[in-house]
């Protein structure tokens, strides 16, 4: 049984992980961090957009500079001795990160001795549902993984501000209305329509689906539904869907392949 983050993705040397959609981008971002750094591994943990603050239990060392050839410059010195580095540009008066740009990431991936870089490539304030907005997500040309997260939990709210991120796309995508609920369908829409959530995605990336929160009330049931709702939509793009939970153990519950 698959029961770890790096397996189930399937991690490689030299990966650049970008995290896309909504529901647990950044708890999977230094949970994954986390285990490559037990497996011996070097990993820089960052964004395209913004992330909240990481916490001393999360990254060894947070590096903050405006300056990207600074921070290139720290890592580069900097990445033995702490195997750990997250890296924005600075805080903002939101209590979030602001993000590096894609030219940085694609350096950083050129740095000898990272063993992954694992961006957080797209914002969804909190919500568990989300769909892109025109210049989202802000994916890395250097990208070879691509996952999209969307929180199983989602299903059956109710298609409003409150529950999900731009709630006006997510409807026109689905044609649920706004103010109904959420059904698998719709939530299958959003991992395999092309304005959905792996939008972007580059066409030389491997690309997986991660339904998150199974450990909430119904919440296998409801990922189990959504991800035969995927299945028959036959996306090629798709390598495998994993439900998982995030805040429990193990992390990952199933891993299904088309």
């Amino acid at each position: 049984m698959v029961d770890s983050l790096t397996e189930a993705l399937e991690i490689k040397a030299r990966d650049v992980i970008s995290l896309v959609g909504a529901g647990g981008k950044t708890a999977l971002m230094f949970r994954l961090a986390k285990e490559l750094l037990l497996r011996g591994k070097k990993v820089v943990t960052t964004t395209t957009t913004k992330i909240a603050e990481p916490s001393l239990g999360e990254t060894r060392f947070l590096f903050l500079d405006p300056d990207e050839g600074k921070i290139m410059d720290f890592v580069r010195r900097h990445l033995d001795q702490y195997a750990h580095i997250t890296v924005a540009r600075e805080r903002l008066g939101s209590g979030k990160l602001k993000g590096i740009s894609q030219d940085l990431v694609n350096g950083l991936w050129r740095l000898r001795g990272i063993d992954a870089v694992i961006v957080e490539a797209d914002g969804a304030a909190g919500r568990p549902v989300k769909a892109p907005r025109e210049n989202e997500p802000v994916i890395p040309t250097t990208t070879t993984l691509v996952v999209a997260i969307l929180g199983a939990d989602g299903m059956g709210k109710e298609l409003n501000d409150k529950n999900v991120f731009q709630p006006e796309r997510v409807s026109k995508i689905t044609g649920i209305a706004v103010g109904e609920r959420l059904t698998d369908e719709a939530m299958a829409i959003l991992m395999t329509h092309s304005e959905g959530i792996f939008k972007g995605a580059p066409s030389s990336s491997k690309v997986v689906a991660f339904l998150n929160r199974v450990d909430l009330p119904d919440g296998v049931a409801k990922a189990k539904n959504i991800a035969q709702k995927v299945l028959d939509k036959k996306n090629q793009k798709i390598e495998k869907i994993i439900l998982g939970q995030l805040k429990s153990e193990p992390p990952v519950v199933e891993v299904i392949f088309p």
